[in-house]
């Protein structure tokens, strides 16, 4: 086996696509390193100043009063930007970047609190499928290395038995499966060396500039998504030795296999994707305000018999304000996350059933371990829901604190009006979940493993009848 895998390896080193390929992916990679290291410090830089307005906003409000800071909210709060974004950029860029808090309506004795509102998540055809004019690690791995794996495998088995040197090597009593296994193990042997040495020049390069840090955790993503490339060349390998061993001459085998990789790379993820976008239509956004005003005017008749009988009574009259303004909050954020949960239910049916595409499989494992893509997007969802529970516990909290207060959270006359320490006030931070990630990428991780393995034995028996 070692022997027949080390003479595979050494004919595919002196060969003339070994060397384009090697030149190719380093090529490539080298871009993909300068791209990230121009691109990527303006996404922290508006990052941060992002950030500055917003805790500039918080300070604004905590100094004026907690009445203030409880109805303005804490603004918008923007998503951290991935420092592996060069990984996988894809979709990246059809998703938002913020969350907006809503002020919806204001009369001459009564504001309302902010309403977190989220943005809406579509099921555009850019979130749905690779994106081929993105030179990142998902388009260079995705396609350029899926048709170089092709080409390193198309003449395994056909070009041996069109020199006859096959026949001689099963004279021998070679078990076929110990020939298959060499072949398989030479030819991915001979694509990882140009693969990791691209790999490690990209990540030299962009490790040495001062605007990039990768630390302990992204190492060990980029770790995982390199054995995921791994996995995702073994594929298109064992693609190539399957046509190879069915078809008795090389020109035959090359021909099928660039056809194949044209349906399955090119074609079927576009396809797939325009399929998953038609079939989910998203709410019109104009019909969901209208039912937003709606609800109010319904929640305001409710409460106006309450207010004709708190006429008189100023106390009565602010907790029913009070409590008008809470329940309006709560209904209004019920709705936009109703909306929300319809998006994304919508997006997952979607991405369902672009997951028949292995290219598009290869992009959602990328995009889970590099920190981008839908699945981190709703991750930083989750983040703002966390957050904005704890700066409302955070608001009612300070005003059980405040003796002076009357406790009536919604109205001005009803809460504290001292100022708050900007220092106290809790603040937003993204974070990533690295066993969240794992998780969401385990069925994809187990999809592209079925598909090695139903490729693996189909070229298992296929070789086992080849007739020399």
């Amino acid at each position: 086996m070692w022997h027949i895998a080390k003479r595979e390896l050494y004919d595919n080193l002196n060969s003339l696509r070994f060397a384009l390929a090697t030149v190719l992916l380093i090529g490539l990679m080298l871009t993909n390193a300068v791209v990230h290291l121009q691109e990527h410090p303006k996404r922290v830089q508006a990052y941060r100043d992002g950030v500055a307005e917003y805790e500039d906003r918080l300070t604004a409000f905590a100094d004026e009063s907690l009445y203030r800071l409880a109805q303005k909210g804490p603004g918008d709060l923007h998503k951290k930007p991935s420092s592996l974004r060069f990984c996988a950029e894809g979709s990246e860029t059809d998703l938002p970047r913020t969350t907006e808090g809503l002020i919806r309506w204001t009369t001459q004795t009564l504001e309302s609190f902010w309403i977190l509102r989220y943005p809406p998540v579509n099921t555009s055809l850019g979130s749905l499928r690779p994106d081929a004019t993105l030179v990142d690690w998902s388009f260079i791995i995705g396609y350029v290395l899926s048709l170089i794996a092709l080409l390193f495998t198309f003449d395994s088995i056909s070009g041996e038995r069109e020199r006859g040197t096959l026949r001689l090597i099963l004279a021998n009593a070679i078990p076929r499966h110990t020939v298959l296994i060499g072949k398989f193990l030479g030819a991915l042997i001979s694509l990882s060396i140009p693969l990791t040495l691209a790999v490690l020049m990209n990540l030299l390069t962009i490790s040495t500039s001062s605007n990039v840090h990768l630390g302990a955790e992204a190492w060990g993503r980029l770790s995982i998504i390199f054995f995921i490339a791994l996995l995702y060349t073994c594929l298109f390998l064992a693609l190539g030795l399957l046509v190879s061993a069915r078809v008795q001459r090389s020109a035959v085998s090359l021909v099928i296999l660039l056809l194949v990789w044209v349906s399955l790379v090119v074609f079927m993820p576009g396809t797939l994707a325009a399929i998953a976008g038609d079939s989910a239509s998203p709410k019109a956004t104009h019909g969901f305000y209208e039912h937003s005003w709606q609800l109010h005017y319904a929640l305001e008749d409710q409460y106006s018999s309450r207010w004709r009988e708190a006429r008189g009574d100023s106390r009565k009259k602010m907790e029913v304000d009070g409590a008008f303004v809470t329940e309006d909050v709560e209904q209004q954020e019920h709705l936009h996350e109703a909306r929300l949960k319809q998006q994304v239910s919508q997006v997952n049916q979607a991405r369902a059933i672009t997951r028949l595409s292995p290219v598009t499989i290869f992009q959602h494992l990328l995009e889970a371990f590099a920190g981008t893509g839908f699945e981190r997007h709703l991750q930083f969802l989750e983040n703002v829901k966390v957050y904005a529970r704890e700066y409302r516990e955070f608001v009612v909290d300070t005003d059980k604190a405040d003796p002076e207060s009357l406790h009536i959270i919604g109205v001005r006359e009803g809460m504290s009006q001292k100022p708050v320490s900007p220092e106290a006030v809790p603040k937003f931070e993204d974070t990533l979940s690295f066993s969240k990630d794992f998780n969401t990428a385990a069925v994809d991780l187990l999809l592209l493993a079925l598909f090695i393995i139903v490729l693996l034995s189909g070229v298992y028996l296929a070789f086992v009848r080849v007739e020399v």
